[in-house]
């Protein structure tokens, strides 16, 4: 089934993406067009002798192109799709180079299925070893805290990107990830006018996890999972699998894309239609790898999902391709902006480390002198993320929404989608 449009112009990475790619989505450079059911191919002419050769897997997806862009897909693939889409590129026998590329990807799929299972015994070691590095970095990084309220938060402030840097590498190397991050995007945000308070806010919550680390076997099942979570040990996909199955119908609400880390993550909210329980779909990206295209929001789905270890909203993944279940006019039973308010501080205070949560507003209207905020029918307002398009919203509701659904982030709402005048539409 050939994309939509939408659905090409969901996968570039960026706008610029897909304004180079538009203006190459015309037959003229492009030549060895063809396609299979999984499989995209052809030769876009640049400035030199040599046309660049693009692949693509539909499936996966996944793109190959000769030209030396860093971006994935790049903007010979995103014509090419274009094109596609369009009905310009018929079906044909498979190019050399995709179908060299495709078998190459296929042997590393065998191999990596075929791969032995772990010595149980060497797991149970390097588990040893990394809850040691795990509790030594810690207590480490806690005593760095210490120092740190001593010296007063002005003089942090005060201090160069190398200085935060070091106590993101020492985590690293003590095998937080996930709290090394936050730390390092701190250097970046104190650069950038973060306030004292909240600085003081977030070492609050390092401190937290840290010695609620330390005292990790009093915790509950649940808590201990996201607490190791956040820390930056991943649950291995296959336990996930052969974990706990959810099996229904569920509602699109929302999705975001967030490519300002050193991993692009993405980030899809799903609804259970029956209790109305949120539920979350990340995926992330290293260098040269894509996200998979999003779920339109409002899409109804049927699916087995697997369920991550944790607290509610829990994060899961798709056991099987998702299927079609039609649209939804409405994004289930919504609430005040004061209930949002009170639901995230439940959240908050079980598990202090979690930085969004998500809530459908009814009966929104855009208030403020340039609509940066939300406002219920009680008079009560939320703030609106500084990165919203305000725009691009304004547009969309004329001012005034049946429904929003976004995240509470920081005492801020970042709106995902809107419902309006009988349109579900994604922000």
């Amino acid at each position: 089934m050939r994309w939509t449009q939408e659905r090409v112009l969901a996968v570039a990475p960026d706008a610029a993406s897909v304004a180079a790619g538009r203006k190459l989505a015309v037959p003229g450079p492009w030549s060895a067009t063809g396609c299979t059911e999984s499989l995209l191919w052809g030769s876009c002419q640049g400035s030199g002798k040599k046309p660049y050769q693009v692949s693509i897997d539909l499936v996966g997806p996944a793109y190959k192109c000769s030209c030396p862009s860093r971006k994935f897909p790049c903007k010979h693939a995103i014509a090419l799709l274009l094109l596609w889409s369009d009905g310009a590129v018929g079906e044909g026998e498979t190019a050399d180079h995709t179908a060299e590329w495709a078998d190459t990807r296929a042997r590393r799929s065998e191999r990596v299925a075929a791969t032995a299972p772990p010595d149980p015994e060497a797991q149970a070691a390097r588990r040893a070893e990394r809850l040691a590095k795990m509790d030594a970095g810690g207590e480490e990084f806690s005593q760095w805290l210490i120092d740190m309220m001593r010296g007063g938060l002005a003089d942090a402030m005060r201090r160069p990107a190398d200085w935060w840097d070091g106590g993101a590498a020492r985590l690293v190397d003590a095998q937080m990830p996930g709290l090394a991050e936050r730390v390092r995007d701190t250097a970046a945000d104190v650069a950038h006018g973060l306030t004292p308070a909240d600085l003081f806010d977030r070492v609050g919550v390092w401190w937290t996890m840290v010695r609620a680390w330390a005292h990790r076997d009093a915790l509950s099942p649940a808590l201990r999972a996201d607490l190791q979570t956040s820390l930056g040990w991943p649950v291995p996909t296959a336990d996930v699998r052969a974990g706990e199955i959810r099996e229904g119908w569920w509602t699109v609400v929302g999705s975001h894309r967030d490519e300002s880390g050193r991993l692009a993550q993405q980030r899809t909210w799903l609804r259970a239609l029956d209790s109305g329980e949120y539920f979350m779909v990340l995926e992330t990206a290293g260098p040269g790898q894509s996200l998979q295209v999003p779920h339109l929001a409002g899409a109804g789905l049927r699916a087995r999902l697997g369920v991550y270890p944790g607290s509610a909203p829990a994060r899961v993944l798709f056991v099987d391709p998702p299927e079609p279940d039609g649209a939804v006019l409405r994004l289930g039973a919504g609430t005040t902006v004061a209930a949002a308010f009170a639901d995230a501080a439940e959240a908050v205070a079980r598990t202090p480390w979690r930085d969004r949560h998500p809530a459908v507003l009814d009966d929104i209207v855009l208030g403020g002198s340039d609509a940066h905020l939300l406002v219920d029918p009680s008079g009560a307002a939320v703030p609106l993320v500084p990165d919203t398009p305000r725009r691009a919203l304004l547009a969309l509701t004329g001012g005034r929404a049946d429904q929003v659904f976004g995240e509470l982030d920081h005492g801020r709402f970042r709106v995902l989608t809107v419902v309006a005048d009988g349109q579900v539409s994604a922000l």
